[in-house]
C-alpha cells in the first residue's frame, strides 16, 4: 500500500504516528495555516487543483489508498478525494471525529441562519469562532463581533465593528470564561467542529447562560466509507478487507 493521507488535524498527526514507518505514506497539507504542526514522515503542502489535479497526482504516484482526516469543514477537499477516488476504483476511508452532542438549549443553523439569528435576537457583542472564512456572512452586521481564528481573514468579508484575536489551540475552560466574561459576550457563534481542543467555549459559555448558535457540519459525499476513530482508521489502513461503519 501507498497511502496519500489528506491531513492537517490532530487525528491526522496520530494516524501518520500510528502507521510511520512501517506504511509507506504521504500527508498532505493544504498550506493554508502558517507554521503548521507536522506530522512524522514525508509531507507535502499546497492544492492539488480539483478533482482533475487530485487524480493526476494520484496516478502519477501510484497512490493505492487515500484517508481523508481533514477538518469536518474541508468540505471541497473531501468532495474532491471522493470524485477522483471513484474515478480510479481506489480504496478510500473518510475520518470524522464526532461532532459534539447538542441539546435543544443550541441553535442549529448553516452560515447564513446564524447571521440572520444573530440579527433577529438582537445580539449586539458576538464570539465569533467559524474561522477565516466564516466571517463573510456576518460583514453586514453592525454588531460587535470578537473574530477568533489562526490567520486573519480578508478585510472585506468582515462587519464592520470587531477586534480580531489570532490565536491557535487548544483552549481550556478556565480562559474561555474570562474570555467571555472581559468581552461581556452576549453570544457564540462556532462551527460543530467536534474535539477537545476547542469544545471548552461552548460550556463556558452554557455555564454563562450566554447562547450559543452552532454552524452545522456540511454533509459528507454520499456513499464514502467512515470512521470516527484513529484505531478504526489504523485498522482500516492494516487490513484492507475491514469493512468501516
Amino acid at each position: 500500500m501507498t497511502l496519500l493521507l489528506l491531513g492537517g488535524t490532530s487525528e491526522a498527526r496520530a494516524l501518520a504516528k500510528r502507521l510511520h514507518p512501517d506504511v509507506d505514506l504521504i500527508s498532505s497539507l493544504a498550506g493554508r495555516v502558517p507554521d503548521p504542526a507536522l506530522p512524522v514522515g514525508p509531507v507535502r503542502i499546497g492544492g492539488f487543483g480539483g478533482a482533475p489535479g487530485l487524480r493526476k497526482y494520484l496516478a502519477e504516484n501510484a497512490i493505492t489508498a487515500v484517508v481523508d482526516a481533514t477538518h469536518p469543514f474541508a468540505a471541497t477537499i473531501t468532495a474532491n478525494a471522493a470524485q477522483a477516488c471513484a474515478d480510479l476504483h481506489l480504496p478510500h476511508l473518510v475520518l470524522a471525529r464526532p461532532a459534539w452532542p447538542h441539546g435543544d438549549a443550541v441553535i442549529v443553523a448553516n452560515d447564513r441562519e446564524a447571521a440572520l439569528t444573530v440579527k433577529d435576537r438582537g445580539y449586539q457583542r458576538i464570539f465569533l469562532t467559524t474561522g477565516r472564512s466564516g466571517t463573510t456572512a456576518f460583514r453586514g452586521n453592525d454588531a460587535w463581533f470578537l473574530i477568533r481564528a489562526v490567520t486573519p481573514p480578508e478585510p472585506e468579508t468582515l462587519p464592520p465593528n470587531h477586534e480580531i484575536l489570532l490565536s491557535r489551540g487548544p483552549y481550556d475552560y478556565d480562559n474561555e470564561l474570562a474570555l467571555l466574561r472581559t468581552y461581556d459576550i452576549d453570544a457564540l457563534v462556532t462551527k460543530n467542529s467536534g474535539g477537545a481542543m476547542t469544545r471548552a467555549k461552548i460550556d463556558a459559555a452554557q455555564a454563562q447562560s450566554v447562547p450559543v448558535i452552532m454552524v452545522d457540519r456540511p454533509a459528507l459525499p454520499a456513499g464514502v466509507t467512515t470512521v470516527s476513530t484513529v484505531v478504526d482508521a489504523e485498522r482500516w489502513v492494516r487490513n484492507p478487507g475491514t469493512s468501516a461503519g
